[in-house]
């Protein structure tokens, strides 16, 4: 199959006409490379806010609002465009205002098949800023998708640096870590995050992300990071364990091939089982015994 992932600048739109061509061209160019599966960021959603208003998009409550009630109809668009062009796209994720979940909103981000199938996977674990700040909820549970492409995990951003989460999804060929990181160190958590998952899995992690400045918005006003596609240094994949990457801060997508037989190949036959030795490092009952060296 061939991927892209993708280093996405969050615009101030005109109109719902401006968000549905930007999305509209960005599929279409990564339909043109033959692409099968087409991942978009974390948070990659908030540019909607701006479609009611410079300070509804300026305000924190006010955003999440007004990006939540696009929700359906960005929905809707994603299905079409993901029927048009015959390929999977993971949405940039979004708050959603979910009244089965609470009074506050989750992030949630939705993945489309070429057939019509539709899904989400909310965060599980929020950062400071949205627990503290921000005040968005986690949301449902982890789920894995069983799609054409393989079974498909999805690790939103900080979700990414909880092996226990990875763990969960150790069925996934694919885990996709969509990400929105203000900074390089917050891109380098994520990064290596998604590195691990891959490692400990034994399979492919594509990480994609939100990049350049959105002075309107406090929740996104800075973005740093590129688009990665990682695997297990291992048997079949780069010694690095990068399939490919972007150039940081520059837009775009980052496309590569990963051919699923290799996933499976590895983790029959690798040089090293991660995944398959997991249970080696809790089966242990011995505690870990203090020494002091004085």
């Amino acid at each position: 199959m061939k991927i892209a992932t993708a280093a996405y600048p969050l615009d101030m739109l005109g109109s719902w006409a401006d968000y549905a061509r930007k999305l509209g061209d960005w599929v279409a160019d990564a339909a043109g490379q033959g692409v099968d599966l087409a991942v978009f960021p974390e948070y990659g959603a908030m540019e909607l806010a701006t479609l009611a208003g410079p300070e509804a998009a300026g305000d924190l409550e006010r955003s999440l609002h007004a990006v939540s009630e696009r929700i359906t109809e960005a929905d809707d668009l994603h299905a079409d465009l993901a029927a048009k062009h015959g390929l999977h796209i993971l949405a940039a994720s979004a708050p959603v205002f979910d009244p089965d979940l609470g009074a506050r909103p989750v992030n949630r981000a939705r993945l489309f098949t070429p057939t019509g199938a539709r899904g989400h996977q909310d965060k599980q674990i929020m950062t400071r800023f949205e627990r503290e700040d921000w005040h968005v909820a986690p949301g449902g549970p982890l789920k894995l998708f069983e799609t054409a492409l393989g079974k498909i995990g999805i690790l939103i951003c900080y979700d990414s640096e909880f092996p226990l989460l990875g763990r969960a999804l150790a069925e996934a060929d694919l885990i996709l870590v969509p990400s929105c990181t203000e900074a390089l160190t917050g891109y380098s958590r994520v990064r290596i995050g998604a590195m691990a998952r891959a490692l400990e899995a034994q399979c492919v992690t594509v990480m994609a992300s939100t990049v350049g400045a959105a002075d309107w918005s406090p929740a996104v006003d800075a973005n740093t990071g590129m688009g990665g596609i990682f695997g297990p240094p291992d048997t079949g994949f780069p010694p690095t364990g990068v399939i490919a990457e972007g150039t940081l801060n520059r837009p775009g997508w980052t496309v590569a091939e990963v051919d699923p037989a290799r996933i499976a190949h590895v983790r029959a036959d690798g040089v090293v089982l991660n995944r398959r030795h997991w249970h080696d490092q809790t089966g242990r009952d011995t505690p870990v015994t203090s020494v002091a060296l004085r």
